[in-house]
């Protein structure tokens, strides 16, 4: 029998297209490469398209949308990969707590077709899930010895807790302290010491990198 081709999929919520949220899927599709995956980035930012709409086509008795998203819109060729893609990894910057607002929408649209209200009574899904193989790495300002008094954990974890539910696994990985700019002194942001920020990018962003091949080669490899 011929082996499979793994397709693996990576989103990028973040607007930019070359900074840390960009570098960490990069680093993660290469590993995904490595381990013989087919591989493709989309950039969120580059589509038309709202979050879900609650028009229910998806959850109709016998519904025909088969695991994706009845809207027809720039994001609806992105669900259709998703739907067979055997790895999902999305990137997003952390914005006031919470991945992006791109980000947020692609989840409504990606979720809501695959999660399901229909139960027999055994308390059993009805619905089979479809196995994926799915991460969520987040890129912030966020120092980690902060992570826990800002409840990111519980407040980002959720992200990955509906994609686990949906499709089986999903795993979160999280880039703290990053650097933003190449001029600090241009921003009206005091409480940040660019030296501080520089040291800790080029001490702890090659293991962030590291980490996140890592992740798409283990994902693509299993």
């Amino acid at each position: 029998m011929e082996n499979k081709t793994i397709k693996a999929l990576f989103i990028n919520g973040g607007p930019r297209k070359k900074n840390n949220t960009v570098l960490m899927l990069e680093s993660a599709m290469k590993g995904a490469l490595d381990a013989g995956a087919e591989v493709e980035m989309v950039h969120l930012y580059d589509l038309n398209f709202k979050g879900c709409k609650s028009c229910f086509a998806c959850q109709l008795k016998n519904a025909k949308t088969d695991g994706v998203c009845a809207i027809k819109d720039d994001l609806r060729p992105v669900l259709e990969k998703a739907r067979v893609a055997d790895v999902i990894i999305i990137g997003s910057p952390v914005y006031f707590s919470y991945p992006t607002g791109e980000v947020r929408s692609f989840l409504e649209r990606l979720n809501f077709p695959n999660y399901t209200y229909d139960y027999d009574e055994q308390g059993n899904r009805k619905r089979p899930i479809i196995p994926k193989r799915t991460a969520m790495i987040f890129t912030m300002n966020v120092p980690e010895n902060a992570l826990e008094t800002w409840k990111y954990p519980t407040l980002l974890g959720t992200c990955a807790d509906t994609l686990r539910f949906n499709f089986g696994h999903s795993e979160v990985l999280y880039v703290c302290d990053t650097y933003q700019f190449n001029d600090y002194s241009r921003y009206a942001m005091s409480i940040f010491k660019e030296e501080e920020k520089r040291k800790h990018r080029d001490e702890h962003f090659p293991i962030d990198l590291k980490n996140a091949y890592e992740l798409g080669k283990r994902l693509a490899g299993e």
